[in-house]
């Protein structure tokens, strides 16, 4: 399994529009960070976790030239509002874009692009298969995917396992219970937007403790703000085994 970091940053971006912040102003281009989503190569299937803003230039970027499935850990815009863009896939594939999300996620979309599941569509819009999921293991074209329930303040989000990889962006809280699901995992993504409390995700010192707690071989964090700092100076005063994720960067499992 190949996993790409399609963009790391928080809904904002780095750097933030009108920002003049060391963050900001950088020119390391690990500080130049889109809105967070990841690519999975599992086999000869390629998966996408989250369509953000940032979807098009994402896909661009990296040369993607085939998906097979999307996946959506929860219905907010920096995490669904590139779906529009898969209508490549779908003249090149020649086939739907299986879409695969809680009732919640799915009743967003539909509501956002009313246009894509209208009764009359307009011709070229994109075309979509969609999948209800709850809190329990499913399978995409082979690949077991575990939901992890996590709290975004009081919004319900899913983070997922997928073999000895553990994805969760956007959390605050996650219960013993969901903790368990985590356990063993071997490369752990964790959210950290910033240094100082934030109601609805974790700080950077709330996401080591729960690594800590988890203890995978290597963790990488994402879903970060201009407010965590520039990536040197933070990567720095970071543990041996975790890393600032960037946008770009490769990991093989």
């Amino acid at each position: 399994m190949k996993v790409t970091f399609l963009g790391t940053g928080t809904s904002q971006g780095i750097p933030v529009i009108g920002c003049t912040c060391e963050t900001c102003s950088s020119v390391d281009f690990r500080d130049k960070r889109l809105r967070s989503s990841i690519h999975l190569k599992v086999n000869d299937n390629s998966f996408v976790i989250d369509t953000g803003p940032d979807f098009r230039a994402q896909m661009l970027r990296e040369g993607i030239r085939q998906l097979d499935a999307i996946i959506y850990t929860h219905e907010h815009k920096d995490h669904t509002a590139g779906m529009d863009d898969i209508r490549p896939f779908n003249f090149m594939q020649m086939k739907d874009m299986p879409l695969y999300g809680t009732a919640a996620v799915l009743d967003q979309l539909q509501r956002e692009f009313s246009y894509v599941f209208a009764p009359k569509k307009y011709p070229g819009v994109p075309q979509v298969v969609t999948n209800e999921i709850s809190n329990k293991p499913f399978e995409v074209l082979g690949t077991t995917f575990t939901p992890i329930l996590v709290m975004h303040y009081k919004l319900p989000v899913f983070g997922y396992r997928i073999k000895d990889f553990t994805y969760i962006t956007d959390a605050k809280y996650i219960d013993e219970e969901e903790l368990e699901k985590v356990r063993g995992t071997k490369v752990l993504v964790l959210n950290a937007l910033q240094l100082k409390e934030h109601l609805s995700h974790l700080t950077l010192s709330e996401a080591l403790e729960l690594i800590d707690i988890i203890k995978p071989e290597k963790a990488y964090l994402t879903h970060i703000s201009h407010k965590l700092g520039s990536h040197q100076k933070v990567e720095e005063k970071l543990p041996d085994n975790v890393f600032l994720a960037y946008d770009g960067l490769t990991i093989s499992l």
